[in-house]
């Protein structure tokens, strides 16, 4: 046990240390509580994304197969080459319960149309030109999974720190602060009594006196 002096003084701090200690714990649970509602509503839709980036990827890949069976690998290769254009995102943050987030958004759709490709309109058929815009539209939903995984991580690490925390204030600060205050009270009883016993000797012996004196 920490050294403690068993003194008045040192028992009213100890318990206004349990008291605060108390109170803190409180608060982060209160903290951990509302982060965990937010956490879960994160994780559905970081559920959904995920689900609709499954499902993003499986159609580009059959496009693909299909353009690459009818059109040659040859064509889509071309259009490949002839498509122009870069993905751009933009970062901020916000704040969940005060924890800071950061923000994920898209600088431009990456979804474009057939005239803004860079490939030519006529030298490329239905399937290939379906197929950019299959693979287009995983990239738009892959920068919407990166902000929602990004809070999500974010929010999951603060959820376990804020436990910790707690679990720190209830299994160790605030019984540490409890037996410290048993120990004193102990202490400062021992003397109360000790204290009573000698006045009840020196009563007795003032007593013993004026009986020898009378």
């Amino acid at each position: 046990m920490e050294e403690v002096r068993p003194t008045r003084s040192e028992l009213l701090e100890r318990r206004e240390q349990i008291k605060l200690a108390e109170q803190g714990m409180d608060l982060l649970k209160q903290k951990r509580d509302a982060l965990l509602i937010e956490f879960m509503g994160v994780m559905d839709e970081t559920l959904r994304l995920s689900e609709l980036l499954q499902r993003a990827v499986s159609e580009a890949q059959y496009s693909l197969a299909v353009a690459e069976a009818v059109d040659g690998a040859v064509a889509l290769r071309s259009a490949g080459m002839a498509t122009k254009g870069e993905v751009t995102v933009e970062m901020s943050g916000t704040k969940i319960m005060g924890v800071p987030v950061p923000v994920v958004t898209k600088g431009e759709s990456p979804i474009r149309t057939s005239f803004t490709r860079g490939y030519a309109v006529t030298g490329v058929s239905s399937r290939v030109d379906e197929t950019a815009h299959k693979f287009e539209r995983i990239l738009d939903v892959i920068i919407e999974y990166a902000d929602i995984e990004t809070r999500l991580k974010r929010l999951g690490d603060e959820i376990q720190k804020t436990n910790r925390r707690v679990n720190a204030l209830e299994q160790i600060t605030v019984p540490q602060l409890r037996e410290q205050v048993t120990y004193i009270r102990q202490i400062l009883d021992e003397r109360a009594r000790e204290d009573l016993f000698r006045l009840k000797k020196v009563k007795k012996k003032i007593e013993s006196k004026k009986v020898q004196t009378r």
